[in-house]
């Protein structure tokens, strides 16, 4: 049987609960706080169409970036597709929407742990979302953007983490 005939879509299936565990983790946050030393790195593709970001921050990083939450974001707020949070560049707030799906790795330096994602062919219809934008725009934001265009893994820290890639489940 042909792979892309396959029912059993483990590779997306196990994509989708690593997804999750960042969901259920940034919603945890979202409605209590950070606790201790915990702060993540969440590296997204900002060239996915459900990305909202300003379009100078999109110029500037036309593949992927990488946000810091740690000490100051605003109105973070997740569902089952985005997160949805205003960060501040060069000192001005800017909302932003990062779909779960557009997300390729999340770490957690404090405690030495890292998600390494890969997108999975998905049906058209397992993306067929709408992303709404509506948060407040308040002044409580003060992120630091650590990387750009570079890929997860790139810089040492985010080496450091236990990563779980998903190339070791896949047919070659």
């Amino acid at each position: 049987m042909e792979e892309d005939n396959d029912p059993l879509k483990y590779d997306v299936w196990i994509e989708d609960a690593l997804r999750m565990v960042i969901r259920r983790t940034l919603t945890y946050i979202s409605a209590n706080g950070l606790p201790g030393d915990h702060h993540f790195y969440i590296t997204f593709r900002t060239s996915d169409d459900k990305v909202k970001i300003p379009d100078y921050l999109r110029a500037e990083h036309p593949e992927e970036m990488t946000i810091v939450l740690q000490y100051q974001y605003d109105a973070l707020d997740v569902d089952e597709h985005a997160i949805y949070t205003t960060l501040r560049f060069n000192g001005k707030p800017e909302s932003m929407v990062i779909p779960l799906s557009s997300i390729v790795s999340f770490a957690d330096p404090s405690v030495n742990f890292g998600l390494q994602l890969k997108m999975a062919s998905l049906d058209d219809e397992d993306l067929d979302y709408e992303i709404e934008m509506d948060l407040d725009e308040t002044d409580g934001a003060d992120e630091l953007l650590s990387a750009g265009s570079g890929k997860a893994g790139d810089d040492d820290k985010r080496k450091s983490g236990e990563v779980i890639a998903l190339d070791a489940f896949r047919k070659k």
